[in-house]
């Protein structure tokens, strides 16, 4: 069975960095995809950016684009989230979720409903 946990979460000052780590055991990486997502106070949770079983697709929020960086290392069972220049409303509370579809594994899809099992959460908070 797969499970997955988040770390990397803290406190940032406007334009820092973070970067989050997504842990997988029970399956082998390649079988399936990951995406990360974020719930702010008060709001719907949101794609942020996704990342294929292989790694050869990613996908991004426009709302991230340029500034956040996703990876992965299958040797480590890990998927990463580079965050760069954070900013106020980039504060939530961040998922990583896996995509189990033999089929949609290969994609790097932003739609939650298609993500299977989820992590925990960790939080991310972008203040001065």
């Amino acid at each position: 069975q797969l499970q997955l946990v988040e770390s990397g979460g803290g406190l940032v000052q406007p334009g820092g960095s973070l970067r989050l780590s997504c842990a997988a055991s029970g399956l082998p990486s390649d079988y399936y995809a990951i995406g990360w997502f974020r719930q702010a106070p008060g709001k719907d949770r949101e794609g942020v950016s996704s990342i294929s079983n292989t790694g050869t697709s990613t996908n991004y929020a426009d709302s991230v684009k340029g500034r956040f960086t996703i990876s992965r290392d299958n040797a480590k069972n890990t998927v990463y989230l580079q965050m760069n220049n954070l900013k106020p409303e980039d504060t939530a509370v961040y998922y990583c979720a896996a995509e189990l579809s033999s089929l949609y594994k290969h994609y790097a899809r932003l739609g939650q409903a298609s993500y299977d099992v989820w992590g925990q959460g960790t939080q991310v908070t972008v203040s001065s």
